[in-house]
């Protein structure tokens, strides 16, 4: 392993005092999975272990990919809600950066959670080891943990068991931490928004339901109706939305995402899953982050607004211009 006590310069003044190294196993990978088990890792400003905590999750539901997590409906049954861990989870959290491996995921799933037991979670930044590794320029094959685990020579005992995730990802955060330092590298730390409002959206029983193996989510996407009113073009400063416009989203909301974007259609809006020339506006809390549609939202000259002034502008959305009219079929001539 490489030696990483050593750093050239001063430790950086701008680092956070503390980490929280996260690892959450989940039912699955769409909004309404739950989480099953958790670990964290409690790291000082240095990277150097203060302590760890494990639990498992009830989920109130099957467990989904058993094959993947190894806990079973029996081996939940008599579980803590999350409600219940709630407390304890929070005071490993609080102050500190959540670090994880494709941190969104993680952050996403705890934010549900807290939202669904109408409790705030003390988390106000996040750093994803995926992201760090690429600003270190680390000669790794993939992203995978893994794979950042055998570049420090980290030995992963059990593969997605949350507790051996979440000691692996903290003994190969600790050196990418020094050599951030030692390189004088910005951090890659992102806002985490907790959920204000959230909504379960109807879930289908899944008695006996057993997806294939590999299958990477449980549910059908979401099918929206296509817009009725055609793009307006661009938002305007100081000027209303208008509907048919095509509005995309990027990163943490307050509001549940899907919420949002369900006030957005209901108001006439055309929500979009990619940025492009057609995009009126993106919808961000984070424009300096370096994400894919911020980036392009940038370089076509696409409006950004945060979140807090779109959901001001959906009260008072001005009608369409011009509705599209189908042409006459034939039988109607």
């Amino acid at each position: 392993m490489l030696d990483d006590r050593q750093t050239a310069a001063p430790w950086p003044t701008a680092y956070p005092q503390g980490y929280a190294v996260v690892d959450v196993e989940t039912t699955g990978l769409a909004r309404d999975d739950r989480i099953v088990s958790a670990a964290v890792y409690r790291l000082d400003a240095l990277g150097d272990v203060e302590d760890h905590w494990y639990t498992l999750v009830n989920p109130e539901r099957d467990p989904g990919p058993v094959w993947i997590h190894g806990l079973t409906s029996e081996a939940l049954e008599g579980a803590p809600l999350f409600p219940e861990v709630a407390a304890q989870l929070s005071e490993r959290l609080d102050g500190r950066v959540l670090v994880a491996h494709n941190a969104a995921f993680d952050w996403s799933m705890l934010a549900r959670e807290y939202a669904r037991a109408a409790i705030t979670a003390p988390v106000r930044q996040r750093l994803c080891t995926i992201a760090l590794s690429k600003e270190l320029r680390l000669p790794l094959p993939n992203h995978k943990l893994e794979s950042l685990a055998a570049h420090f020579g980290v030995v992963q005992q059990r593969a997605h068991h949350a507790l051996d995730d979440a000691r692996v990802l903290a003994e190969a955060f600790r050196p990418s931490l020094h050599a951030a330092a030692r390189g004088g590298v910005r951090l890659p730390l992102l806002e985490c928004r907790p959920l204000t409002e959230w909504t379960d959206s109807p879930v289908a029983p899944r008695v006996g339901y057993q997806p294939s193996r590999g299958q990477g989510t449980w549910r059908a996407s979401r099918k929206r109706p296509a817009c009725p009113y055609p793009n307006p073009g661009r938002y305007e400063s100081d000027k209303p939305l208008v509907q048919g416009m095509r509005v995309a989203f990027s990163g943490d909301t307050s509001v549940d995402r899907e919420l949002l974007e369900d006030r957005a259609v209901e108001a006439g809006l055309h929500v979009a899953t990619s940025v492009s020339r057609l995009t009126s506006l993106l919808v961000t809390n984070d424009p300096d982050a370096a994400t894919s549609k911020t980036v392009k939202a940038k370089s076509f000259g696409t409006p950004i607004l945060e979140e807090s002034a779109f959901t001001h502008l959906l009260r008072d959305v001005a009608p369409a211009r011009s509705v599209a009219v189908p042409p006459p079929s034939p039988s109607s001539e």
